[in-house]
């Protein structure tokens, strides 16, 4: 009876490759509504759904996979709920860069607001306590979210020993095979290293050691000017590091709208980041008490050392398939390691699904939630969409820079006519109240039409402001459409208003 579910399903599914580019669109608008009634009648006493992974994407299509009926069980080796995300990764950067923000504002700003104060120092104990606090909460937070939705949850790591049976080494020492009748990768990124470079987590980290320092280096060098690198630079920055960032690109965060990056990099520079684009790391030097690095020019050239107390690996993440098991089941991949799927997250194999991390797309926690909602709906036999065009990117810097849709330079590539709306927060009325107005809103328009295209902002909560342009670009808005909306004054929300305005006529304000 397996084999004929699995292959009547199979007969359903044209398998394709996905494109491996992020900014392609994902549509996932497919249906099977018959498979709940084939479900029905399978006669199995297993797990409905088995997932391997309690990451976001993990634990997210775990519980929606219960709250649809199914019988859920998840495996996660760590112990602990929320992968790399929760544990070693947006939470607690975000914990110490909210910590860390707020130290620097007394140094610096609370004075022109009336607040003084005779002395002001860091506890780093106290800061990473709160840190660990938020962590572990969140974390006994998704197991009560088990509890509550009946997710059996199983901790260890999982290896697939058949398209319908996972084996775990569980924590405790012991062994023990879990099977169902659909099993769904969520296993996440991992660190990339780079050669010649190995990580101790004491002098040179990761972005692990990074959120874990027992004291606060004096030099930190940052391999990597991606989001992460730029995260942890700032907060180390805040707290009185020399901050200096190693990129081999000729730009920082490659995939940012270039205006914005431009800007964006002069206020990381006034805070005191140094950068050294186009170069390259060539030689490691461990044997004194801090670390010296080689450097050279991306295109060769004459090389220099660098010191440092510490330095932090961030070139990226890939994706984690060690020990899976996947070579023994001929699961397909790509050159980089991530899993092939089709439109419902199918791979190759019956009964084995992928999501979030481990297959091509964005590398963000929230793409893995909608990665995973979508792919336990159409297991339940109902339609699972996600738009990777329309996923958000965040860097939370202080100000913070957020996007959706495409980046002017895309938007030129693709050949389009199209209108520019830019709109400066040094004219918004609450940036100007709470003396925080560094940043702008820029909007990108089809110029016959006026549908957005994409929004780029570089603000203060700059990550609570580009939702209101997802909502827009969903449903194929106009920048007169967000223009003609009213806003709450006074507010930061007013500058998209305003850039919106610019792009299909004239703001007010400027």
């Amino acid at each position: 009876m397996a084999l004929a579910i699995c292959a009547r399903r199979k007969a359903n599914l044209l398998y394709r490759n996905l494109p491996l580019s992020s900014s392609e669109s994902f549509n996932y608008s497919f249906s099977f509504a018959s498979f709940s009634r084939r479900f029905a009648s399978s006669g199995f006493d297993d797990n409905d759904v088995v997932v391997i992974g309690g990451g976001p994407g993990g634990y997210v299509a775990a519980i929606k996979a219960a709250q649809l009926g199914l019988k859920t069980t998840c495996i996660e080796k760590r112990g602990a709920l929320g992968g790399t995300c929760l544990n070693v990764g947006c939470i607690p950067s975000k914990a110490l860069l909210h910590s860390s923000h707020m130290y620097h504002e007394a140094q610096h700003s609370f004075a022109s607001h009336g607040v003084k104060f005779s002395s002001l120092e860091v506890d780093l104990p106290a800061m990473m306590a709160q840190k660990d606090k938020a962590v572990s909460n969140l974390t006994r937070g998704i197991e009560g979210l088990f509890k509550k939705n009946k997710v059996n949850y199983v901790k260890g790591y999982g290896k697939l020993i058949s398209p319908s049976e996972v084996s775990v080494d569980t924590i405790d020492g012991g062994n023990t095979v879990v099977k169902g009748k659909n099993i769904i990768i969520a296993t996440g990124s991992d660190v990339k290293s780079l050669p010649g470079i190995t990580i101790d987590e004491k002098r040179i980290v990761s972005s692990t050691g990074a959120l874990a320092l027992s004291e606060i280096p004096k030099k930190l060098v940052v391999i990597g000017a991606g989001y992460i690198g730029l995260e942890m630079g700032s907060v180390w920055g805040r707290l009185g590091s020399e901050i200096t960032v190693v990129e081999f690109a000729p730009d920082i965060v490659p995939t940012m709208d270039g205006e914005v990056r431009k800007q964006f990099q002069r206020s990381l520079e006034k805070q005191g980041m140094k950068f050294m684009l186009r170069t390259k790391v060539v030689g490691v030097d461990t044997s004194g008490n801090g670390v010296k690095l080689t450097l050279e020019p991306a295109a060769g050239g004459e090389q220099t050392t660098l010191e440092a107390d510490v330095v932090l690996v961030s070139a990226g993440r890939t994706p984690f398939t060690a020990g899976l098991g996947l070579d023994k089941l001929g699961i397909e991949t790509d050159k980089a390691g991530r899993i092939l799927v089709n439109e419902r997250f199918a791979t190759n194999v019956d009964c084995v699904y992928a999501i979030g991390d481990v297959i091509p797309g964005p590398m963000l926690a929230h793409k893995a939630e909608e990665d995973g909602v979508a792919c336990v709906e159409f297991l339940a036999g109902k339609t699972g969409h996600v738009d990777y065009d329309k996923v958000p990117g965040v860097v939370y810097t202080h100000p913070e820079v957020a996007s959706v849709g495409k980046t002017e330079e895309q938007v030129k590539e693709s050949g389009v006519d199209y209108r520019v709306g830019k709109f400066p927060f040094l004219a918004n009325s609450r940036a100007k109240a709470i003396d925080d107005a560094e940043g702008v809103v820029k909007i990108l328009a089809e110029k016959e039409t006026d549908k957005i295209l994409g929004v780029h902002i570089m603000a203060p909560n700059a990550g609570e402001l580009i939702h209101e342009a997802v909502l827009a670009l969903q449903y194929d808005a106009a920048s007169e459409d967000i223009a003609r909306v009213c806003h709450a004054h006074p507010t930061m929300s007013e500058a998209l208003k305003e850039a919106a305005m610019a792009t299909y006529d004239k703001p007010i304000h400027i």
